[in-house]
């Protein structure tokens, strides 16, 4: 019987917990399943490798016997009451077969072919004929998708092609950059009847050339004549929403800042709940003034020395 490490198949070491089982056999499963290798007999051995290993070092009874008796675990308790009568020791840890040791072969256990006859036992032939088929979840298909910061102001449709089918999707408003949603069942599909993994679309959303987003809230600038900023008045503000007006106060200094609430961002699947607008006012200071103009600022400096 062709010896197997189980260890080595997942990449592991002797001591792994069982949560290390779990996601090597996860992630070595995913790589080599026959659906993302069609017609590659190495992959398809592979395969059947992992499963196998997975079998036997997931139970904590059988991987207690692999440890102590190598590729004859399997015969374990044949071997003890042979010992027994015999009144022979147990062999070390990781025990290799086709010796003897108190008369006992254990060769005459052992078969022949590509795989341990443990896995036919409990597999069968992949593809078809008799024994047991484990099913397997299919791969998750991973996917992004490139829009503009007014593309998730409200929600639309789009279709996707995703592995040559189109695939309509609703893409909800006020989506972030880096945000991934799950399209349940539309990934790969399962193995011996398993169900289909799924589609995990990561959103990745274009600065935008006004407006800067902090969460659901987003910021501008805007500029303010020196005229308006000292005497007061007010100015035309573009929001996602379009333009609105907003009052300057006199006085209003280089850098001040207005909040315009419920003009920002829509929160996530939230109906009808919106972020904040901020606008940071930068005062234009004019630079061809006319020779009266210069005469009243003159007259305003005197004025106030």
């Amino acid at each position: 019987m062709a010896y197997i490490d189980y260890y080595q198949v997942l990449g592991l070491k002797k001591g792994a917990t069982e949560k290390d089982i779990k996601s090597a056999y996860r992630k070595q499963a995913r790589k080599y399943h026959p659906d993302l290798n069609p017609n590659d007999k190495e992959a398809n051995k592979k395969f059947q490798e992992i499963n196998e290993a997975n079998e036997v070092l997931s139970d904590a009874e059988k991987r207690k016997k692999y440890d102590q008796y190598g590729e004859n675990w399997q015969h374990a308790d044949a071997y003890e009451a042979q010992q027994k009568q015999s009144g022979g020791s147990r062999p070390s840890s990781g025990y290799s077969g086709g010796n003897t040791e108190g008369g006992y072969n254990y060769e005459s256990f052992g078969g022949g072919g590509d795989f341990s006859d443990y896995f036919q036992s409990m597999f069968g032939n992949m593809g078809g004929g008799g024994g047991r088929q484990a099913k397997y979840r299919g791969q998750d298909f991973r996917s992004e998708l490139h829009l503009n910061l007014l593309d998730v102001v409200e929600s639309q449709k789009q279709t996707l092609t995703v592995n040559g089918k189109n695939i309509r999707i609703t893409i909800p408003a006020g989506v972030e950059n880096g945000q991934t949603i799950k399209i349940t069942g539309h990934g790969g599909a399962g193995s011996n009847g398993g169900p289909a993994g799924d589609l995990l679309i990561t959103f990745v959303i274009k600065d935008d050339v006004k407006f800067k987003r902090d969460g659901y809230n987003l910021h501008t600038t805007v500029n303010v004549d020196l005229y308006t900023a000292i005497l007061g008045g007010e100015l035309i503000a573009e929001t996602l929403t379009g333009k609105v007006k907003v009052p300057v106060k006199p006085g209003t200094q280089n850098g001040a800042k207005v909040k315009l609430k419920g003009k920002g961002m829509p929160v996530y699947k939230k109906e009808n709940e919106f972020g904040d607008l901020y606008l940071s006012y930068q005062i234009d200071i004019p630079t061809e003034l006319t020779d009266k103009q210069k005469e009243l600022f003159k007259e305003l400096q005197q004025s106030s020395i």
